[in-house]
């Protein structure tokens, strides 16, 4: 399935993304407040209808990569769903960056991406009315346990919780994007939800309180932490248009159970890379006894991913 191999592309870059978010929201000289990050997060997200000027290149076009020739007016269906899953994602980044802030990321996204698994695969059968086979479903909890057996630490019962409201509210966006995908075209859905996004962003800048936020710690921003939230942003949305398009064209529930494989990157990077990284954006165990505990979750998300295709 095509789908599955963009999905787990997706799931590479979104490692990557974890990392270099995990660096802004902690270094004191980046951008340490989660709130005014999810709200540029949200807002640069408006960067990626250039992709529509992309699908006039032949080739991509080929791959499925839309144009502006595919995008129509808006329903009022279509409308209300942009501006919830702009409303859930900005919810969900919020508490991801604040548990990042407060714990390190082999901690904190097995957690959410365990939490967001199990609230889209209950969303998807009850809303979208999806069906479940079983062995779906053992795949899907072994891949939970997995995910869940990775973290290193169990958090401090207020992050513990912070991570819960993330997944919570990632699975609410993902469910949120199919129901459009389903309602309109992938097109029409990819182009109109980013639009929600960024006047979702700017509706906030309304809120006096938010505003003096937003703008102080703007200006306390430096050039080059605005490139690297800029850089960041470009590879979350690269990873995100594959989820989507991955999303669209298989099984919502599957696509966030293959969230797991993000935190199988995440390890090897951490493995091979934590002497390399800075200990502000990844700090972790490198006895053996450890890494060998870590492989062996590994193995065991593994077996859950052959299960859930089997």
């Amino acid at each position: 399935m095509s789908w599955i191999l963009l999905a787990t592309l997706g799931q590479f870059v979104g490692a990557i993304v974890v990392f270099l978010d995990k660096y802004i929201v902690s270094e004191e000289k980046a951008l340490p407040r989660p709130f005014v990050y999810a709200f540029y997060s949200c807002l640069l997200t408006g960067f990626w209808v250039v992709v529509f000027l992309l699908g006039y290149i032949p080739q991509l076009a080929a791959l499925g990569v839309p144009t502006f020739a595919e995008v129509t007016k808006p329903t009022i269906q279509v409308v209300a769903m942009s501006f919830l899953s702009g409303y859930t994602l900005f919810m969900a980044l919020v508490s991801l960056y604040d548990a990042l802030k407060q714990s390190e990321a082999t901690n904190v996204m097995p957690v959410v991406g365990a939490v967001s698994t199990l609230a889209t695969l209950a969303l998807s059968y009850f809303l979208l009315e999806t069906s479940i086979s079983t062995n779906f479903i053992w795949g899907v909890l072994i891949l939970i346990l997995g995910t869940l057996l990775v973290a290193q630490t169990i958090p401090k019962k207020f992050t513990l919780l912070t991570m819960v409201h993330s997944g919570v509210f990632f699975g609410l966006h993902f469910i949120t994007m199919k129901a459009l995908f389903e309602e309109t075209s992938f097109a029409d859905g990819f182009f109109w939800s980013r639009i929600g996004l960024v006047v979702f962003a700017l509706s906030l800048l309304m809120v006096p309180s938010y505003f003096k936020k937003i703008t102080a710690r703007t200006k306390e921003t430096t050039k080059r932490t605005g490139l690297l939230v800029l850089l960041t942003k470009v590879l979350a949305g690269i990873a995100a248009f594959m989820l989507l398009k991955a999303t669209d064209g298989g099984d919502v529930a599957v696509v966030q159970a293959l969230d797991a494989l993000k935190f199988v990157f995440i390890l090897l990077i951490t493995v091979f890379f934590s002497s390399l990284l800075p200990d502000s954006m990844v700090k972790m165990d490198t006895r053996p006894q450890a890494v060998a505990r870590q492989i062996i979750y590994v193995l065991l998300i593994t077996i859950g991913f052959i299960i859930l295709f089997v």
